[in-house]
C-alpha cells in the first residue's frame, strides 16, 4: 500500500513541478493587445496548453469511437443471435467476436481512461498550481513597479483583485477553450463525417446545424465579449470600494451606515447588477436560439435515419448508432452554451486586467542606468519643476544644493511643496524640468532599487503590515536578526511596548500581528514601529517626515536624542510644522507656493525676521528680538 501510495505522490510531484512560477524574468511587461498579453504567459508554457490541445483532440475521437461501438455492438449481437444463437453464451460469443470486442474495451477502459488521466493531470497538477500563480506572480512584479501616482489614482483593493484574477481568468479561458470549446469541435466535424461516410443527407443536416450554431455565435460573441468586460469592470469596483470601505471602517461608522446605502459600495453594487442585466440577456437569448436550432438538428437526422430504415437502406445498429451520435452532439452543444457563459466572462476579466496589468510603468529605468556610486550624499536640485498634472502650484523652478552630510530642516505651509521635494529626491516622481543630482549623478541616470537603497523614510502617515512586529521592523531583509530587531525597536522607544502586545492567536511581542496598517496599535506606536524600521536600515540619507507629530512630549524627547545618533554622519532631511523639532539642525529651507522663500540657520532667519519669525512667534508665543523692536 505504501509503495502505491509513494508512487502516486511522485507522479503527482513530477507534474507539480514542471512549471516553476517564480523563475527571474528581464521584463515583466506584457503587450496591451488581448491576443499579445494571453500569449505573453501562455507562451511560457505552451507545452502545457498543447497538451491540453492534443488530449482534447483524443478525447473526442475516443468519444466518436464509443458511439460507433455502440451500432456496431447492436449489429454485432444481431447476427450472433441470428447465426448461432443466445444460448451459445459467452464462450460462443467470444469464439465469433472475441478480437472485435476485446479491442473495444481496451479503447473504452484502458485508452479512455489513460487520456482523461493525463489530460487531469496537465489541468490540476501543471496549470493550475503553475500558470495560475506564475501569471499573478508576473503581474505583481509588474504593477509593484508602477509609479507613486499609479497606485494614488486607484482603489489598492481593485488593483488586488485584477492582478490576483489575472491567473484564474486567463488559465480558466485557455481550459475552457481547449478541454470544451475544442473537444465540442473536433467532436462535431467527427460527427459530420461519419454521417457524411453513412448517407449524404445526414451529413448535410448536421454540416447546416453546425453552420447555423457558428453564425449564432458569430452574432453574439462579440456582444458578449462587450458586456463581459464591462461586467468585470464593475465587479472589480465593487470589491475595490469594499475594500476602501473596510480599510477606513471607523469613518464608515461614524458618518456612514453599515448598510451600506449612503456610500460608494451601493452604487457600485447598483451599477455592477445593471450591467449584469445586461450581460445575461444576451447569454439568454443565444441559449434559446441555440436550442432552437438544436431541436430542429435533432429532429431531421431522427427523420432521416428512421426513413433509411424503413426503406432497408441501413440496419438498426447504424440507426442507434446515428441518434446517440446525435444525441451526444446536442448534449455537447449544450455544454458548450453552459460553458460560454464562463468563458466570456473569463475573456471580459482577462481584458479587464489587461487595461490594469499591462500599462508601461511611469517610471523606469534608462537601459543604461547604472547602481549609483554613493559617495556622501552630496544632493543638488536643479532649477527643478512639478506640478501633479496642474498648471501651477507645487514646485516651480526650484534650486537647492544640500552639502555631504548636511542637516536639513524644510518648514512651510500646508501644500507648499515640502514632501513632494524628498519624494521627487527618492525619484516616486520625475520632475517635469530641471534634473536632481547625487552625489553629481543624475538620479534618472542611475537604478531606481540603487537610489532608494540609500534613503530611511519616516512619515506622519505610518505605513505598515498585517504582519509580526518583527517584520516590518526589518522589513526588506530576508536574513534579519531578532537582536538587531530589538536594539532598533529600544532606540526609537518602542521595545517596551512591543514586549507587551499580544494579538488574537496568543502570539506576543515581535511577533505578534498588529493589523492591517497597523490598526491595533496607536499612532504613537505606529510611529515607533515606523522609527524603528529607520533604526534598522540606517541609510546614509535620511528623511523624517512629521517623523513624531504624533508622539506626547515625554516619548518625543526620549526619541530626539536616539535620532540625533541616528542622524550622525547622514544627509538629513526634515520636514516638520513644529518649528522646534528643526530648530538646531544645520540650515533650515522654508517653502511657499513651490519656491524657496527663505534659508538659513535658525538664528538667523529669526534675524531676518521674515515668514519663519511669524511661524515661530505664532507657535511658541515668543516675540524675537528683532520683531520687539
Amino acid at each position: 500500500m505504501a509503495f502505491f501510495s509513494g508512487l502516486i505522490n511522485g507522479v503527482f510531484r513530477f507534474f507539480e513541478n514542471r512549471i516553476d512560477p517564480f523563475a527571474q524574468r528581464d521584463d515583466y511587461e506584457p503587450p496591451d493587445t488581448f491576443f499579445g498579453y494571453v500569449w505573453y504567459y501562455v507562451g511560457q508554457v505552451r507545452w502545457a496548453f498543447l497538451a491540453l490541445l492534443i488530449f482534447g483532440f483524443l478525447t473526442a475521437i475516443v468519444e466518436a469511437l464509443m458511439f460507433s461501438y455502440v451500432g456496431q455492438l447492436v449489429d454485432l449481437l444481431t447476427a450472433f443471435d441470428q447465426e448461432t444463437g443466445r444460448q451459445a453464451g459467452w464462450g460462443g460469443l467470444l469464439e465469433a467476436y472475441g478480437s472485435t470486442l476485446l479491442s473495444m474495451l481496451l479503447v473504452v477502459a484502458v485508452l479512455r481512461l489513460l487520456i482523461i488521466a493525463l489530460d487531469a493531470l496537465v489541468e490540476e497538477q501543471v496549470i493550475v498550481p503553475g500558470f495560475f500563480v506564475l501569471m499573478r506572480w508576473q503581474s505583481h512584479r509588474h504593477v509593484l513597479g508602477q509609479s507613486l501616482s499609479f497606485f494614488q489614482n486607484d482603489l489598492a483593493g481593485r488593483i488586488s483583485q485584477k492582478v490576483f484574477q489575472s491567473g484564474m481568468a486567463t488559465g480558466d479561458m485557455m481550459i475552457g477553450l481547449l478541454q470544451v470549446i475544442w473537444f465540442i469541435v473536433i467532436y462535431a466535424f467527427t460527427t459530420a463525417g461519419i454521417l457524411f461516410a453513412l448517407d449524404w443527407q445526414l451529413g448535410l443536416v448536421v454540416a447546416g446545424w453546425i453552420g447555423l450554431f457558428t453564425w449564432l455565435a458569430f452574432i453574439f460573441v462579440p456582444r458578449i465579449r462587450h458586456h463581459a468586460k464591462i461586467t468585470a469592470e464593475t465587479a472589480s469596483g465593487v470589491s475595490g470600494r469594499m475594500v476602501d470601505a473596510y480599510s477606513n471602517i471607523q469613518t464608515v461608522k461614524l458618518y456612514g451606515s453599515e448598510s451600506g446605502d449612503r456610500d460608494g459600495v451601493r452604487k457600485a453594487f447598483d451599477s455592477h447588477r445593471s450591467s449584469i442585466f445586461r450581460f445575461t440577456r444576451m447569454l439568454t437569448s443565444l441559449r434559446v436560439l441555440a436550442n432552437l436550432v438544436n431541436g430542429l438538428g435533432i429532429s431531421l437526422i431522427a427523420i432521416i435515419a428512421v426513413d433509411m430504415w424503413l426503406n432497408g437502406l441501413t440496419t438498426l445498429g447504424t440507426v442507434a448508432f446515428v441518434l446517440a451520435l446525435s444525441l451526444r452532439l446536442r448534449l455537447l452543444l449544450n455544454r458548450l452554451l453552459g460553458n460560454l457563459n464562463s468563458f466570456f466572462r473569463n475573456v471580459g476579466v482577462t481584458q479587464n486586467t489587461m487595461e490594469l496589468v499591462a500599462q508601461p510603468h511611469g517610471i523606469t529605468d534608462l537601459p543604461d542606468a547604472k547602481p549609483l556610486d554613493f559617495k556622501g550624499g552630496e544632493v543638488e536640485f536643479d532649477r527643478v519643476s512639478f506640478h501633479y498634472d496642474r498648471d501651477e502650484g507645487t514646485l516651480d523652478d526650484l534650486s537647492l544644493h544640500v552639502n555631504a552630510g548636511e542637516k536639513i530642516g524644510i518648514v512651510g505651509p500646508s501644500g507648499a511643496g515640502k514632501t513632494t521635494l524628498v519624494y521627487l529626491l527618492m525619484r516616486f516622481f520625475d520632475p517635469e524640468s530641471g534634473r536632481i543630482l547625487v552625489d553629481g549623478q543624475d538620479i534618472r541616470h542611475v537604478t531606481q532599487e540603487s537610489l532608494r537603497s540609500c534613503f530611511s523614510l519616516v512619515q506622519q502617515d505610518t505605513q505598515l503590515f498585517h504582519a509580526s512586529v518583527f517584520e516590518n521592523i526589518a522589513f526588506g531583509d530576508a536574513d534579519a536578526s531578532p537582536e538587531k530587531v530589538e536594539a532598533a525597536a529600544r532606540k526609537a522607544e518602542a521595545h517596551e511596548f512591543i514586549s507587551a502586545i499580544r494579538d488574537g492567536k496568543e502570539r506576543t511581542g515581535y511577533q505578534a500581528r498588529i493589523g492591517e496598517r497597523g490598526v491595533k496599535l496607536s499612532g504613537g506606536q505606529r510611529q515607533r514601529i515606523s522609527i524603528a524600521r529607520a533604526f534598522y536600515r540606517d541609510a546614509p540619507v535620511l528623511v523624517l517626515d512629521e517623523a513624531t507629530s504624533q508622539l506626547d512630549s515625554g516619548v518625543e524627547e526620549a526619541i530626539q536624542s536616539n535620532l540625533q545618533r541616528l542622524m550622525k554622519g547622514k544627509t538629513v532631511f526634515v520636514i516638520a510644522h513644529r518649528l522646534s523639532t528643526v530648530s538646531s539642525l544645520d540650515r533650515l529651507i522654508v517653502l511657499d507656493k513651490g519656491k524657496i522663500v527663505e534659508e538659513g540657520t535658525h538664528e538667523q532667519l529669526i534675524k531676518k525676521a521674515g515668514q519663519y519669525a511669524s511661524l515661530w512667534q505664532k507657535q511658541t508665543g515668543s516675540v524675537p528680538r528683532q520683531l520687539s523692536d
